[in-house]
């Protein structure tokens, strides 16, 4: 088996800022030498470390990722914490694009919720099944699939929707561009497109003084809340600075 000087000294080469911590985690989860070098050459063409391990650290919980899917992101545990805040108990949330299911199993570890996902690509939804099993998840396009018996119903809905323009995508790093579904990426041409389905479905779908959370960024989150107060949602931005995350959050009429 490659000794740990050798294992950092190539995850360095590939330039892996992190080469000590990620040497320590491949050695932990590999079971055979030749199972440490196959993941170790996963990880130097680029695929996530979350990827090759097969999970994600997110708000403390150990979560199951699946090749070619999301890997929810660090700044992303501001939009599951906040969105736990909300949740009331024995209410209804729905985490919709939710890939790995990591924002709704956050709220649901914290408070006991009748939890539904929904995501188009079947490749996360399989994931977020394993991660979620608790849960409903449903495979289509966003509210879609739920069932109509939640219509009016919902208390909470959180989405990470993607929101990079598509001509951006091609300067994301490649970790993302080249082994995560497209889907989970693209959003337009103003990276707005899928933020418009949600927030312009979700009055119909929450329950007076029901919650939409949604992550933004800086440079859109103006128009995300325009978006939101157009659709009859009160509304207001929450960022939090250490882990560079702004999500927009309105509210239904009471």
């Amino acid at each position: 088996m490659l000794d740990t000087d050798a294992l950092i000294a190539r995850l360095r080469a590939a330039g892996c800022v992190f080469a000590e911590d990620e040497a320590r985690l491949l050695r932990e989860a590999a079971r055979s030498p030749d199972d440490l070098e196959a993941m170790l050459a996963q990880r130097v063409a680029g695929t996530p470390l979350e990827q090759v391990l097969g999970w994600v650290d997110f708000c403390g919980m150990r979560l199951a990722v699946a090749p070619g899917v999301f890997v929810p992101r660090r700044r992303s545990e501001f939009l599951a914490e906040s969105a736990a805040a909300l949740a009331r108990p024995h209410g209804v949330v729905v985490d919709l694009c939710c890939g790995t299911g990591a924002l709704g199993a956050v709220v649901a570890a914290r408070v006991r919720v009748e939890l539904h996902a929904v995501d188009v690509d079947p490749v996360a939804v399989e994931c977020a099944r394993r991660n979620l099993p608790d849960a409903v998840v449903h495979e289509g396009s966003l509210f879609d699939p739920l069932p109509r018996r939640l219509r009016g119903r919902v208390d909470l809905v959180v989405a990470n929707a993607p929101y990079v323009p598509t001509v951006a995508i091609a300067l994301m790093p490649s970790e993302a561009r080249d082994h995560e579904h497209r889907v989970a990426l693209d959003g337009g041409h103003d990276g707005l497109d899928v933020q418009r389905g949600v927030i312009a479905a979700a009055p119909s779908w929450l329950a007076p003084g029901g919650y939409l959370l949604v992550e933004t960024s800086v440079e859109q989150a103006d128009d995300t809340i325009d978006l939101m107060r157009a659709a009859g949602l009160t509304a207001r931005i929450m960022s939090d600075d250490q882990r560079g995350s702004t999500i927009a959050v309105a509210t239904s009429q009471p």
